[in-house]
């Protein structure tokens, strides 16, 4: 009963659709703006700056803190895995945006910043050297999603917190399925600090 209160307590505080908020502030619905993602990226383009950055650390504490309370709390790395889980899903399925949502990327930084701070600077490492080089923010995401769990394997982890880390690596490379299509093409948008 514990663990589906704090199962359900994350999935619902992930589900709060920050980007969309802090638009609606700015009298700006994003999902009718730019890529229509409610993500940080998109606010930078279509908001500002401040925006896009108030939206990524807004998305990334929706991962960082249910996962770091439960660490405090002393309970289980299976039981954190799920949460992450949770939390991460809640971003990328909100009930409040008809379980739709961003790509997730925010969310899972702050979830492995919580399970794995050492794992992410070598997945971090990688998304700078591929934005650095090819200005893109969608192929950095990507790989760097699809390292993480590379990461994980080779540190000590219990099996649920790698089935976690797969299922979030999956989840955000599907959800960048249109950024795939166009990066193939040619067609992607570069990113301009």
């Amino acid at each position: 009963m514990i663990a589906a209160l704090w199962i359900a307590g994350a999935y619902l505080l992930g589900s709060i659709p920050t980007g969309l908020l802090l638009g609606k502030l700015y009298g700006i619905d994003v999902r009718n703006e730019g890529s229509g993602n409610i993500g940080a990226t998109n606010l930078y383009r279509t908001v500002g700056r401040k925006v896009g950055i108030w939206t990524l650390l807004g998305d990334c504490l929706k991962g960082f803190l249910p996962v770091m309370l439960a660490w405090q709390l002393g309970l289980g790395e299976p039981l954190q895995a799920a949460v992450a889980l949770a939390a991460f899903c809640g971003h990328v399925f909100s009930i409040f945006l008809r379980f739709k949502g961003g790509k997730g990327v925010a969310t899972a930084l702050g979830v492995y910043l919580a399970l794995a701070p050492l794992a992410v600077l070598g997945a971090l490492l990688v998304f700078i050297l591929l934005v650095a080089v090819w200005r893109y923010i969608s192929l950095g995401s990507i790989v760097a999603a699809a390292v993480m769990p590379l990461i994980i394997f080779l540190r000590p982890h219990s099996n649920e917190l790698l089935l976690a880390t797969v299922l979030i690596s999956l989840i955000v490379i599907v959800k960048h399925h249109a950024n795939i299509s166009r990066l193939l093409a040619g067609t992607e948008s570069k990113f301009k600090a």
